[in-house]
């Protein structure tokens, strides 16, 4: 299995960016590779993992925790490492660093329709639970932390 380790910004940021945009194809601003790296480090919360294979990104996984819940966010795997069990790995090991810190809860969130992701986190033991999940964008900092191009 590839080792899962710490994010580097120095080591991991292109191949990071590369991977997401593969696994995502980001279109938001809010979403923007750089911004969510950048705003992620700021934390310094050490909850960014990758995944190696052969000296190169195959996987990442971003969790947060308030005190009280876990989130899991930007679980990837390169479309070379899939159905390996990578992406499982990279759960479980974003959960137990949840765990460690005390965590109660660990959310995530998909896109609705999505079934083949549901049911791999199904697969991880997560449930559908009867939520309507709500956003606001803050549009001055999302404007405020994108590179002038």
């Amino acid at each position: 299995m590839c080792p899962i380790i710490e994010y580097s910004d120095a080591i991991h940021r292109a191949q990071v960016m590369a991977l997401w945009q593969v696994a995502f194809g980001y279109e938001d601003a809010h979403n923007a590779p750089d911004l969510v790296i950048d705003k992620k480090l700021a934390m310094d919360d050490g909850l960014f993992f990758v995944a190696m294979a052969e000296g190169a990104v195959a996987g990442t996984i971003m969790a947060g925790y308030d005190g009280h819940r876990g989130w899991l966010y930007s679980v990837a795997v390169h479309p070379a490492q899939r159905k390996q069990g990578l992406g499982g790995a990279l759960v479980r090991h974003a959960e137990n660093a949840l765990i460690r810190r005390g965590c109660l809860k660990i959310n995530l969130q998909i896109r609705g329709g999505n079934e083949r992701v549901a049911a791999f986190y199904e697969s991880l033991g997560f449930v559908i639970e009867p939520r309507v999940s709500m956003g606001k964008r803050i549009g001055q900092n999302i404007q405020a932390a994108l590179p002038p191009w």
